[in-house]
């Protein structure tokens, strides 16, 4: 590729990029609007609270069974036309959650939830990448940033509109908030339908270690946002003496560092490069798990939780935008294997880190986790390929 043909990379926030940051929002505005109505769901059914970690589960492995099927969908059709009949079938599932009344119906409902979040989120990962390759600049920090910020909306309002308007009217009111913030995308979104001769080539789980690679590098960044998420509250109310108000101050520090950082993110990756990002962003995690596993008390915990959510902020970003432009692989296949891999790990470990910590507490293992973001920094490398899109 010569400097000539590479898109001028606009001052302004242009209209395909404006549709992919949409489409992060809408996702993280419903997901964080389920937040709020889980006791809702619980009380419903009459479920305990071992029960309803078990329905939960099938939200996670719907979610990991879709993400392959994705690829092959993004391989086929190009990631433009999978997010949108991704996105609009997602739009009414938690207006479905809210109606189902018996236990069977519920456990369809949250496996097709997850499954229809995860293949919109793979979905519109590859679109991130596709626009990274147009405009010859990094947009993925800032489109999970939009992520995260639709979360923070979506569990911010979803109490106050639970209390006002009552199950039905929040899922109402989600989901035609969803539905104009996908009308003003979907006309913007920039396609990328693939060659015909691509579209004929025999789908396949790649032979290639680097998707897998890769996958690794986001499984081992995205366990300890997972036990930050499951496990920070629990850890400062019941091993440090907070009471149930400060104790979720951790996860709302490492959650407000995180958004903050994933908007710089983007310039910060195309100052210093994709590799010395996530070299950076893993030693200041390393450092900030291991303040919140030694922390003599609660500010010293906190200020942890705020530099590993700073830390942890952009490797997953660089590492899908790394996936998404591995050299000799189908559209969305990386992408597909790094999402699978990376989101197992913030569904499926959170459960034995709970079990483990019974054992040990939750302090051996926040400091424990540290380790996983050392072999992260040593793996930094694997994010080169996020600049070929500026290769010259």
């Amino acid at each position: 590729m010569t400097m000539s043909t590479i898109a001028p990379r606009p001052r302004y926030m242009s209209k395909p990029r404006l549709a992919t940051s949409l489409l992060f929002l809408m996702n993280g505005f419903v997901m964080g609007s389920w937040a709020p109505k889980i006791p809702v769901f619980a009380d419903r059914l009459g479920l305990s609270e071992s029960e309803l970690g078990l329905m939960i589960l099938t939200f996670g492995i719907g979610s990991i069974l879709a993400m392959p099927f994705t690829g092959v969908l993004i391989a086929k059709l190009g990631s433009a036309q999978t997010v949108k009949i991704a996105a609009v079938i997602f739009t009414p599932t938690l207006l479905l959650l809210t109606l189902v009344g018996t236990i069977p119906l519920s456990v369809l409902a949250l496996f097709i939830f997850g499954g229809l979040m995860a293949a919109m989120d793979v979905a519109m990962n590859g679109n991130a990448v596709a626009v990274e390759k147009a405009e010859g600049r990094a947009i993925m920090s800032s489109c999970h940033a939009f992520w995260s910020l639709g979360g923070l909306l979506g569990a911010g309002l979803g109490g106050l509109l639970l209390s006002v308007i009552g199950p039905l009217g929040h899922a109402l009111a989600v989901t035609v908030i969803a539905i104009l913030l996908l009308a003003i995308a979907f006309p913007k979104i920039l396609g990328d339908a693939p060659e015909e001769s691509v579209r004929r080539q025999k789908v396949r789980l790649p032979r290639s270690p680097l998707p897998w690679l890769i996958g690794i590098m986001a499984l081992f960044s995205m366990i300890p946002e997972g036990a930050v998420l499951d496990w920070s509250a629990v850890y400062l109310r019941d091993e440090l003496g907070i009471t149930l108000f400060a104790s979720g101050f951790g996860y709302a520090a490492f959650q407000l560092t995180m958004t903050i950082m994933r908007f710089a993110g983007d310039h910060v990756r195309d100052r210093f490069g994709a590799v010395n990002t996530v070299r950076f962003c893993s030693a200041a995690s390393v450092a900030g798990l291991l303040c919140a596993g030694l922390a003599p008390n609660m500010a010293v915990v906190i200020i942890g939780f705020a530099i590993t959510g700073a830390g942890i902020s952009n490797l997953v970003p660089v590492a899908f935008s790394a996936a998404g432009n591995l050299p000799g692989l189908q559209p969305g296949i990386g992408l597909s294997v790094t999402t699978m891999l990376g989101y197992s790990g913030i569904l499926a470990a959170p459960s034995l880190i709970g079990f483990i910590a019974e054992h040990i507490g939750f302090a051996p293992i926040f400091t424990g986790l540290s380790l996983l973001h050392v072999i992260v920094f040593f793996m930094a490398p694997l994010a080169r390929y996020a600049e070929r899109e500026r290769e010259s």
